[in-house]
């Protein structure tokens, strides 16, 4: 996979859900070799609970995982930075080298309202989204 990009990192505001979610379908479904990483413009400093009981149904368990600073990643090793938020695609800074950039405009979950099934389905529906964007992404990739 010589064109596609071998380090990917998705970025959003807390670090807390979508990027969360989106490096970890990425983790479990991508060929070998290539690496992903997540991290906010300005970091949460938690994974947000309802992520991560969203992601367990899906057998990918986000416990013990923490939200983390762009500073954190090695920008020499991301050629495609994909922001999930409005936020983060305003603010995402410059990477050195040729760096592809994407947006996925994906609501905030963490800002849904209502009873806990509501809130569920916001983040369920959110993570079904991420999972269908990841996977058209890495049949790009595969080429």
């Amino acid at each position: 996979m010589a064109d596609g990009p071998h380090g990917i990192l998705f970025l959003c505001t807390g670090n807390s859900c979508r990027s969360q979610m989106a490096e970890a379908l990425v983790r479990r479904d991508a060929y070998p070799g290539i690496k992903v990483y997540s991290a906010g413009v300005q970091p949460a400093g938690y994974v947000h609970p309802l992520a991560i009981e969203v992601m367990k149904e899906i057998g990918l368990d986000l416990t013990g995982h923490r939200s983390k600073h762009l500073q954190e990643v090695p920008a020499d090793a991301v050629d495609l930075v994909i922001t999930v938020c409005g936020h983060a695609e305003e603010t995402c800074p410059a990477f050195p080298g040729r760096v592809q950039r994407l947006h996925w405009p994906i609501p905030d979950p963490a800002r849904a309202s209502g009873s806990r099934d509501e809130v569920l389905k916001v983040f369920r529906s959110v993570r079904d989204d991420l999972t269908s964007r990841v996977s058209d992404l890495l049949r790009q990739i595969a080429g």
